[in-house]
């Protein structure tokens, strides 16, 4: 399931973060990824270690959690903090599956990546192309979006960016691993949340609603891994 998740970083809190990462050290992108990546791969990344964007992440992860449209959906157990990228002149990643086992840095963690997201930093009008193409079994979908904005979609998913040939375009991206690990299951549970949610402010509390949340939580119960 692929998922716009729309104002998780508002206007303010953008420049905020834009203003932190003019100022920052960028370094090749091939350096954070192995042999087959780096043969697609051109664009600049923060550094993995990064004083910025280690504290820059603490923020965007926080605010992401505050969104509940995002939690019904990713349902996250476990996150790879968020890191930073930027295309310009050309710059670009070709056609790639993410890894799906990531170490957390510092932790000696590692976790299952079952979903990606990436979150736009500046808006549409500011680059030309950079798209990120992401296809699944329906077929190939391009995806730009408004700065603060989150698209989240599974990480077995084929995925590139487009060559940038104006401006720059730059995001924040991690990784996370789900409470549930089956994408049709997760979208099972987020349908049935969301129907719930507006069942409610249909009516408000009733048999229905609770009989409903009763489900959803028994299935979560099943299916989560914990």
């Amino acid at each position: 399931m692929m998922l716009h998740v729309p104002g998780v970083l508002n206007a303010a809190q953008v420049r905020e973060v834009r203003a932190a990462l003019d100022s920052a050290d960028w370094v090749d992108g091939r350096e954070t990824v192995g042999p087959q990546g780096a043969q697609v791969k051109r664009n600049r990344q923060l550094p993995e270690h990064s004083p910025v964007g280690r504290e820059l992440a603490k923020g965007i992860q926080a605010a992401v959690l505050q969104s509940a449209l995002f939690f019904s959906a990713a349902l996250p157990l476990r996150f790879v903090p968020p890191l930073f990228n930027r295309y310009e002149g050309g710059e670009h990643y070709g056609l790639h599956v993410d890894g799906s086992i990531r170490s957390v840095p510092g932790t000696g963690e590692r976790l299952r990546t079952d979903l990606s997201c990436t979150l736009f930093l500046c808006n549409p009008e500011d680059y030309e192309g950079g798209e990120l193409e992401v296809v699944d079994t329906y077929g190939t979908h391009e995806v730009k979006l408004p700065a603060g904005d989150l698209i989240l979609y599974p990480s077995s998913s084929l995925h590139r960016v487009k060559p940038v040939t104006r401006g720059a375009r730059i995001c924040s991206f991690f990784w996370l691993q789900s409470m549930v690990r089956n994408d049709e299951k997760r979208r099972m549970l987020f349908d049935l949340d969301q129907t719930i949610l507006k069942l409610r402010a249909r009516a408000g509390e009733s048999e229905e609603a609770v009989a409903l949340t009763s489900h959803y939580h028994n299935l979560l119960r099943m299916w989560s891994e914990i």
